[in-house]
């Protein structure tokens, strides 16, 4: 049944809470009554649907703020490192909504006269949903209170304090470790199956064994190789059912890019977990501004540095690496990056939101913007009905290759079949040289992150190095930078082109110049008196100087340099911001909430 779930949303959602999200106001304001609900496996499934809350194409522009892409919009991070936050400022995320939906169901579903193996079904999808949204909220806060019931306005429980952070992950994983023993093998597009709540709870078991890990602060990493067997051993469940594979024709310029800008994901064999859209019933909410429009995310030299050359070598090898042309950066890599940044002599036909036009891609600089810009999830059809169609890859067989290649790395586990089973799988499809357990230490990458220490040092650094190339732009990357007490990396401005000085530059490819780079004391001449290249065709002009002044954009020394996207990143202070503080108003409300690692 295509687009089965999302389809049924778009039909009739039931909603079971009020509109007001204070986590103290637990009045019962519910369309659905105990009493004359809960009676059938229709009732448990339409409630169950309206649970469901994955990402959508919104994922592509959530690499900002790290080490990935710059942006000029207002986020959390930025502001805690650039100001100084409280928490009376940093008051986002407790909300509680969502859980009280899910344990509303979980107190009353069991009414149902249907089979025990039916009712274990529904109980570990709404486990299963209960583990996701507190996963998140251990991520922000660490410490939390624990609910497993819906409360009424006198409970007791209202003003407990938190729990600490390994009692809950043990709860979450008490619900992952249920709903992967009772969830369904559902092939229905975008149902969630136990793959899907494998893939989940592989994901999570990584985080928090690698938190663990490398946080010393939790004092908890004794216990970190538990959470990494967990992660092991669910991937390795999906890996050995062999329901899926990574998606390859045989195209690897081709073959990556299709997961990203597909109407018909369902039938991808490396597709876990989508959201499954269509033209005027479920929109995908697709905007090309985000990436071609120089609205507010662009992406980060640092992360094109990071692609491999194509025989595999390090970019970062190369001498003389940190001053290549836009032109000489695209030469002989890893075909991923022609897949997720615009290059030299692609065509853009989507236009709409790009004042250059369609044509042969030449950048529009603006400041604040690296010079780079992003093909992945961008949509390059004019066709309406195809961007409002595209659907979203939640969970990638990909992914889950990657979190048992690395969990085993850190348990010390890794063989040469271990790789081959997984990371060198994902390479094969992009047609790169396969990973080897004797993989050399890369300098860059030990220096990016110290904490690590393996014996399997080189090889483990390349999974990471795997890990952030194969999911950029998919949101990935600040949990992985939390998880790897890596925060630091965020301190770095997001760089973009290098110019080497003034004059006149070829950004295509055909050794023609397209743009003009003046100092900021000149003047930009009129049409007319611009200089023509080749072609015959008008130089773009931009003034360029140092950050501050009123350049068209800013180089790092003024008349050469890097692009300048962000003057000041601020500090990262740890390890305070590896966390968030409990809004002041909650603490107010109850004042047995407390505050942790200086908040």
């Amino acid at each position: 049944m295509k687009k089965y779930i999302q389809m049924l949303l778009a039909a009739g959602m039931i909603s079971v809470s009020g509109c007001n999200d204070d986590f103290l106001d637990r009045v019962p304001q519910t369309e659905i009554s105990k009493d004359n609900y809960f009676n059938s496996e229709q009732d448990l499934e339409t409630y169950m649907n309206g649970l469901y809350n994955f990402p959508g194409t919104g994922i592509y522009v959530n690499d900002a703020s790290t080490d990935n892409a710059a942006t000029t919009g207002a986020t959390e991070i930025k502001a805690m490192m650039v100001g100084s936050p409280s928490a009376s400022t940093i008051n986002a995320g407790w909300d509680w909504v969502a859980l009280r939906d899910i344990n509303f169901f979980l107190d009353n579903f069991r009414k149902a006269k249907i089979s025990e193996e039916s009712l274990n079904h529904y109980e570990g999808l709404a486990r299963f949903f209960r583990a996701r949204f507190y996963m998140e909220k251990v991520k922000r806060y660490s410490d939390v209170p624990w609910y497993d019931h819906v409360l009424a306005t006198n409970d007791e429980s209202l003003s407990k304090p938190q729990e600490s952070r390994a009692f809950v992950v043990g709860k979450i994983f008490e619900d992952y470790a249920f709903a992967a023993q009772h969830v369904r093998d559902d092939n229905r597009s975008g149902a969630v199956n136990k793959a899907a709540v494998l893939s989940y709870q592989a994901r999570h078991a990584l985080y928090e064994g690698t938190y663990r890990k490398y946080h010393s602060e939790l004092s908890l990493q004794s216990t970190a190789n538990g959470f990494l067997q967990i992660a092991r051993d669910a991937a390795k469940k999906i890996i050995d059912s062999g329901d899926y594979s990574i998606h390859s024709t045989g195209r690897p310029l081709q073959d990556y890019a299709a997961l990203f800008n597909d109407t018909k994901l369902e039938a991808n064999p490396e597709i876990i977990l989508g959201v499954f859209n269509e033209q005027d019933k479920i929109n995908s909410g697709w905007w090309g501004a985000f990436m071609f429009g120089n609205y507010e995310a662009s992406p980060a030299r640092d992360l094109l540095q990071t692609y491999l050359m194509k025989d595999g070598t390090p970019y970062t090898n190369q001498a003389g690496y940190e001053t290549k042309l836009f032109i000489d950066e695209f030469k002989d890599r890893d075909p991923r990056l022609y897949q997720t940044f615009a290059y030299p002599g692609w065509e853009l036909v989507n236009a709409t939101t790009y004042s250059q036009g369609a044509g042969i891609y030449v950048q529009q600089f603006a400041k604040n913007q690296s010079g780079y810009h992003q093909l992945k999830g961008f949509v390059n059809e004019k066709d309406v009905a195809v961007a409002n169609s595209l659907d979203t890859p939640v969970l990638r067989y990909a992914e889950v290759l990657l979190t048992y290649a690395e969990a085993r790395a850190e348990l010390g586990e890794l063989t040469q079949p271990d790789l081959d089973l997984s990371v060198n799988k994902i390479r094969t499809r992009a047609g790169m040289p396969t990973l080897g357990l004797g993989a050399a230490v890369d300098a860059v990458l030990k220096a990016q992150y110290p904490a690590v220490t393996a014996n399997s040092l080189g090889v483990l650094l390349e999974i990471r190095r795997e890990r952030r190339v194969e999911l950029a732009m998919e949101g990935f990357r600040f949990d992985d930078l939390m998880r790897w007490n890596s925060g630091k990396l965020i301190e770095k401005e997001p760089e973009g082109l290098y110019f080497p000085g003034l004059g006149n530059y070829d950004l295509t490819g055909d050794a023609v110049a397209d743009i003009k780079l003046i100092g900021v004391s000149s003047a930009i001449p009129a049409e007319a008196d611009k200089e023509s290249n080749a072609l015959g065709k008008k130089l773009v002009y931009y003034r360029v100087g140092p950050v501050g002044s009123d350049a068209s954009f800013f180089l790092k020394n003024g008349s050469s340099g890097t692009v300048v996207t962000d003057a000041e990143r601020g500090t990262f202070q740890e390890p305070k911001f590896y966390y968030r503080p409990v809004p002041q108003s909650q603490v107010t409300l109850n004042p047995n909430l407390k505050q942790i690692f200086g908040w």
